[in-house]
């Protein structure tokens, strides 16, 4: 069983709903219309199949409506995946996260961080495999456009919630947490996003590291249920990236396990099966070749590219 994450960048339906970034308000100077809402549907749709995931979570679908178009897109283009979860902040803004699966989900639930518009909820979807139930949470946290106390407080509702759990319950962390997987290391000197004293919600709240900052490793997972591995560890280091910021390559989109997934009983992580989609396609010039908006007036889509983040993957199997 493959598990994936992917930001698709921006997938918005053709409805004015007045929650829209301007750019995809349908029907403006922008040229969000059924042509480019077509291409993009068509173009997320080309990912998710190359990808082959049985579970897929999603970052920046706009809607539930667009969600089920990307559906529809996925069934015309070979790929169907009978079940969803979506989940829509009530307060939220212009984008959430949903789930894709090929697997019976039996619950679904939304769990806000916060009323503030800027926090989006962490979505859980509890999913049947062969039998065996696993827990999935999708998340988005906020962008680097904020300091890391933003962060912190979405991984603080997260890890309050899975440490209701018990010890033996298997459980998956992924999406877009908008924190590189070492970002007590990147983010120190840092004075825009370093306000919580060296203090990230990654890496300390969700301990993905010891008491002395050193990285979880898939052996110590099996000895400490209050730890969590990130599989990011299972990749040379110059691939320890899905996202490019000023020409240097961010681990932003994790896939972070939980310990029962590596007990040898129930649902257990494939170790070394972690991997980076990465399609030629995917890349224009050396760089991610996300979705293109042209750089001259009047701005509008060009109908070209795929994201400005790159998909992961995991595989799992049932014992």
């Amino acid at each position: 069983m493959k598990i994936a994450s992917y930001n698709v960048e921006n997938l918005f339906d053709m409805n004015n709903d007045g929650s829209e970034y301007e750019q995809y308000v349908p029907n403006t100077s922008w040229g969000w219309n059924e042509e480019m809402h077509r291409i993009k549907l068509q173009h997320t749709a080309q990912v998710i199949c190359d990808i082959k995931a049985d579970v897929i979570g999603l970052q920046e679908i706009e809607s539930e409506t667009a969600l089920k178009e990307l559906k529809a897109q996925l069934n015309r283009q070979g790929l169907y995946y009978p079940y969803y979860a979506f989940s829509r902040t009530k307060n939220g803004g212009a984008v959430s996260v949903a789930l894709l699966s090929r697997y019976p989900i039996k619950t679904a639930l939304s769990h806000p961080v916060s009323s503030n518009r800027a926090y989006r909820d962490i979505l859980e979807v509890k999913i049947d495999i062969d039998g065996k139930l696993l827990r999935v949470y999708v998340n988005h946290w906020k962008s680097k456009s904020g300091p890391e106390s933003m962060r912190i407080q979405s991984a603080k509702v997260l890890k309050k919630r899975i440490d209701t759990l018990d010890d033996d319950e298997p459980f998956v962390l992924l999406g877009d947490f908008n924190s590189h997987f070492e970002e007590y290391r990147t983010f120190v000197k840092s004075r825009r996003h370093n306000d919580t004293e060296g203090i990230t919600g990654i890496n300390h709240i969700l301990k993905t590291i010891d008491d002395d900052e050193n990285p979880i490793s898939y052996t110590a997972l099996k000895k400490d249920n209050d730890t969590l591995y990130n599989l990011w560890y299972e990749l040379s280091e110059e691939k320890r990236w899905s996202h490019e910021f000023k020409g240097r390559g961010e681990g932003l989109d994790n896939i972070i396990i939980s310990p029962a997934l590596a007990d040898g009983h129930g649902i257990d992580y494939v170790k070394g099966s972690f991997e980076r989609f990465e399609a030629p396609y995917l890349f224009r010039k050396g760089k991610v070749y996300r979705w293109q908006q042209s750089r001259k007036y009047p701005k509008h889509h060009l109908g070209e590219g795929y994201s400005d983040h790159l998909p992961i993957s995991a595989v799992f199997k049932v014992k």
